[in-house]
């Protein structure tokens, strides 16, 4: 019989701790957020020498000891709500979306296994020729013998963005916190650096100054999951070279989001 025990949770951790684990050693079970846009580079589709730096990162990582799970988007393919807007259905724009974020999975499971990292694909609709069923205890299982674990197709349902599973996801597959990487910003702005040469990146913040300021860093809901549940969220710049490492071993980059001190 496999073995499919629960994992033993253990509170995830907040400001000031946050960058440093009580051991000192990183942190042993990671969610990383990639957005569709690193996957494409900013432009359609996938950027082949982008995705596979992110998996030779995500190598090293995982081969050192670390537990991750990744959740992708999908917006280098199809963004729901920009094509409701056009006048698509919400709902038909949602899947098409969803089945953009499997594409990007399987193009991260590929390049991760060029580089020698064992990867497994799960997804929230059932597609049993290219993934597993999301399944939470296995995802765990697969972790814990040094795999990666990729989480594809959003929610499996409309109106829930993939920030919001990414929170849920880590939550639920009991990571200890949850690292945003974002596609050449260093953290989060009080303004958006790429238009204002003057904007000013926060190095800390809580949940409710996130929302009351409606700071562009998830989705209201995401970050309303992880106020609620106490994890903390480090945001930071996925193109600078290493920082996927640097994130995981708690050093201080980017803008950590967590409980008020």
């Amino acid at each position: 019989m496999t073995d499919t025990a629960a994992p033993q949770h253990t509170a995830p951790l907040s400001a000031p701790t946050a960058f440093q684990p009580a051991d000192g050693g990183g942190y042993k079970r990671v969610l990383l957020k990639l957005s569709g846009e690193a996957f494409g580079g900013g432009s359609v589709g996938v950027d082949g020498g982008i995705v596979h730096s992110i998996a030779s990162q995500l190598a090293e990582v995982v081969h050192g000891g670390t537990q991750v799970a990744v959740v992708v988007g999908g917006g280098n393919f199809f963004r729901g709500a920009e094509l409701a807007e056009a006048g698509m259905d919400r709902r038909h724009a949602d899947y098409m979306g969803m089945l953009g974020t499997v594409m990007n999975a399987l193009a991260l499971q590929a390049f991760c296994e060029q580089v020698g990292l064992e990867t497994r694909v799960q997804t929230a609709i059932t597609m049993g020729q290219v993934a597993e069923p999301y399944i939470p205890r296995k995802a765990v299982r697969h972790m814990e013998k040094g795999r990666l674990v990729i989480f594809g197709a959003g929610a499996g349902m409309p109106y829930f963005s993939t920030d919001t599973v990414a929170a849920q996801r880590a939550l639920e597959i009991g990571c200890q916190v949850l690292l945003m990487a974002k596609n050449g910003v260093d953290g989060v702005y009080d303004d958006d650096p790429r238009t204002n040469s003057h904007a000013v990146m926060y190095e800390d913040l809580d949940y409710g100054t996130v929302l009351a300021k409606q700071l562009k860093v998830a989705d209201a809901t995401a970050i309303s999951l992880c106020m609620d549940n106490s994890m903390p969220i480090v945001v930071f710049n996925l193109l600078e070279p290493g920082n996927i490492a640097r994130a995981v071993a708690g050093e201080r980059i980017g803008t950590l989001i967590s409980d008020p001190a």
